[in-house]
């Protein structure tokens, strides 16, 4: 089912953007698929919503794709086929969901139940789009429920459904929709300002957050953007985006033998997927073919490709609402971002979660999903087993281009790291390819303790790859390379930068210099660099300077 609604969105847009145009055929496949599945008589009916609730995401999927082929598809189907499917999507009501993006796939259901002149459920509807603005946090970013979830649903569900909605919505109440629309184009408008930075040079998506295995759907809220008339790009780099994201994944491997698209990064990677995925999930990535929407003649089907604006300058941008920086190089085209923000609250889980425990992520490099190392500091124990950062707590930085937070750090099956007698409080300064990452290391008796930080996981340098660095600043004394196999979407093999210090008595500070980069100028600047550290540790407040390897000052400081 997963299977056939998600891609039932991509024909609905490739036949509503060509005006019912249909020379493949496709309505008629989904129009019987339609019927079989929505009829209890049939040899496979679909499971029943209020039975099996995941249906409600493939609910959603098929109304709006319904929508988009009404006059092609729904009006041609007889009163009491269309009776069927209407009873189907009204399993829907009284169905208890996730409290986050799935309270909009209950609007869109209802909503399209409403347009057919059948009776709906309107609090669904109301409920839901009060219940978005609760997660509303500025800068265009929406969390994705309670708690600190900041990852693509907030492009790929928390903006698309919303504005999708108000075009359904209109005909039934148009004062609404039109004040609705307003509100959030403006909003996708701020998001996508920084939103176009998360795209390397390689066509790359960053890797942070759940349900990667979507890939370039990574790339909807662009062509929503371009949809709406607010795209900040020009069209030929929204399309330059756009085509790179899926050439960087047509070309890496990411399609099968049957052409058809796996559960992982490139090809299959097990232990990216979540427990809610199945073989059908990847297909959410049809929500990257909305620009198929926009007429042939648009601008962003005629401009000339144009570099992306990470191709065109180095940039720097501090995301205050997720809690992210970041900074990217137009040399190598690679984009970091540091992590001081989102931690998938809630649901915290009893073990590591790469998909969002780690200080940085990037569109060059991927966490190795095994015991934290990489982009993590960690406390170890008797036996050696690394400390896990679960519940991040933010912290008011000091510095300029700085985020700052804190953690618990927990071992074993410990969830929220509420009563450790750790506590970890970390900052990152980004320029460049230079990441200054200082943490002030305390417990709350006197210890003595090894405690271990790690830079990106990368694969073994080859000529044209990025390589990892990380350079000992303060509190380290001893260092090397850890290798590892099969536990990276990205690559099999990688090779990770590590240090290693000692914590004593109740209060240690920490400090690196990381660096992901495939600019030989970089290299050559680390070779020659003399970081020079200075550390200024009171009043509250803890600053580390050091003379970057391209000889300005860097500072990152905070207040533990």
């Amino acid at each position: 089912m997963e299977g056939f609604a998600r891609t039932f969105i991509l024909a609905a847009f490739r036949v509503a953007g060509e005006h019912g145009a249909d020379p493949h055929g496709h309505l008629a496949f989904y129009r019987s698929g339609l019927l079989a599945g929505t009829d209890p008589e049939s040899a496979q009916p679909w499971p029943r919503i209020e039975v099996t609730r995941q249906a409600l995401v493939e609910a959603a999927s098929l109304v709006l794709a319904l929508h988009l082929t009404r006059t092609w598809l729904w009006d041609t189907l007889a009163v009491a086929e269309q009776d069927r499917v209407v009873d189907w999507l009204g399993g829907s009501v009284g169905v208890g969901i996730p409290d986050n993006n799935w309270v909009m796939f209950k609007v869109m259901v209802q909503e399209f139940i409403a347009s057919t002149g059948r009776a709906f459920h309107e609090a669904d509807i109301t409920d839901g789009l009060a219940r978005i603005e609760d997660w509303y946090v500025g800068e265009g970013w929406y969390r994705d429920g309670a708690g600190q979830r900041f990852d693509y649903y907030a492009g790929w569900a928390m903006h698309l459904y919303p504005s999708l909605w108000t075009m359904m919505a209109a005909p039934r109440v148009p004062e609404l929709a039109a004040a609705k629309a307003a509100v959030y184009r403006e909003r996708l408008a701020r998001y996508l300002t920084d939103f176009q930075y998360f795209f390397g040079a390689n066509g790359s998506p960053l890797f942070q957050g759940r349900s990667l295995i979507y890939r370039f759907a990574a790339t909807a809220p662009l062509w929503l953007g371009e949809l709406l008339g607010v795209s900040p790009l020009d069209p030929g780099a929204t399309r330059r985006l756009a085509s790179g994201a899926l050439r960087h994944f047509n070309d890496g491997g990411a399609f099968d033998d049957r052409g058809l698209l796996p559960c992982g990064w490139f090809g299959p990677f097990a232990p990216m997927t979540q427990s809610y995925s199945g073989p059908g999930s990847p297909y959410w990535t049809s929500k990257a073919f909305i620009g198929l929407m926009l007429p042939a003649d648009h601008p962003v089907w005629t401009a000339t490709e144009t570099a992306g604006p990470v191709e065109t300058a180095d940039a720097a941008r501090t995301l205050a609402a997720p809690g992210f920086l970041l900074s990217s190089t137009a040399a190598d085209g690679v984009v970091r971002l540091a992590n001081h923000g989102s931690d998938n609250q809630p649901g915290l889980a009893d073990r590591d979660d790469p998909h969002y425990s780690r200080f940085a992520f990037s569109t060059h490099a991927a966490p190795d999903f095994n015991a934290p190392l990489d982009n993590h500091i960690a406390v170890l124990d008797a036996a050696g087993v690394p400390s896990r950062r679960v519940r991040i707590l933010r912290r008011p930085s000091t510095t300029p281009a700085t985020q700052a937070s804190a953690h618990h750090p927990v071992w074993g099956a410990a969830e929220t790291g509420k009563d450790s007698a750790w506590t970890i409080t970390s900052a990152t300064a980004m320029r460049g390819p230079w990441e200054l990452r200082v943490h002030v290391v305390e417990s709350e008796n006197p210890a003595t303790a090894p405690v271990r930080e790690g830079g990106y996981a990368v694969a073994a340098e080859t000529p044209g790859s990025v390589a990892s660095r990380l350079i000992p600043v303060l509190g380290h004394d001893d260092g090397g390379t850890a290798a590892a196999s099969g536990a990276n979407p990205m690559t099999a093999e990688t090779e990770t930068p590590w240090l290693s210090g000692t914590h004593h008595g109740t209060r240690s500070v920490f400090a690196s210099l990381a660096v992901l980069s495939g600019d030989p100028a970089v290299a050559a600047a680390l070779a020659a660099a003399e970081l020079r550290p200075e550390l200024h540790d009171a009043g509250g407040t803890v600053t580390v300077t050091i003379i970057a390897p391209d000889g300005h000052p860097l500072s990152a400081g905070f207040r533990p």
